[in-house]
């Protein structure tokens, strides 16, 4: 477990479940917030780090979408997973109001309020993922299985 001083909302829902994780940080220039610049900063394979999309469906709802960093997620089955006709990305101004954090630093752990989530089925097949700590410059590596329980996601086919 990390014992540094930064502790984000989505570190202390990970250490109140019990769930084991490696805290990475990494220097924020606020020119690079995408997540292939955070994989090489924490030197890892862009493969195993993922990214938090948040979309809305013609219902209005909300639906978090976990994809690799280097993927574009395909809205067609994104829409099918979540049992809507269609979703669209939310606007990047209203990520705080509806999340609780800010572009770059969205983590699919611990949001304002509990979304229908959903990792990419690529996650299963690697022994750990990474993803942001919900705050910019911070990342949390876990399994898949642990990140599918802290987030109450299930594994969905999401991409081009």
């Amino acid at each position: 477990m990390s014992k540094k001083k930064v502790k984000t909302n989505a570190m202390r829902i990970l250490e109140l479940e019990k769930i084991e994780y490696i805290e990475h940080s990494y220097p924020v220039d606020k020119d690079h917030v995408d997540g292939i610049t955070a994989a090489k900063h924490i030197g890892k394979d862009p493969k195993t780090v993922y990214k938090t999309l948040v979309t809305q469906g013609q219902s209005k709802e909300y639906y978090v979408f976990v994809i690799p960093v280097a993927e574009n997620l395909n809205m067609k089955k994104a829409a099918k997973a979540s049992g809507e006709k269609k979703v669209e990305m939310i606007h990047v101004k209203d990520i705080n109001k509806i999340t609780g954090y800010i572009r770059g630093g969205c983590s699919p752990i611990g949001m304002k309020k509990q979304y229908s989530t959903y990792i990419d089925k690529s996650a299963k097949s690697i022994e750990s993922i990474t993803v942001s700590a919900g705050k910019l410059g911070y990342q949390v590596e876990l399994s898949p299985s642990d990140l599918i329980k802290a987030s109450k996601a299930e594994y969905a086919d999401l991409l081009m």
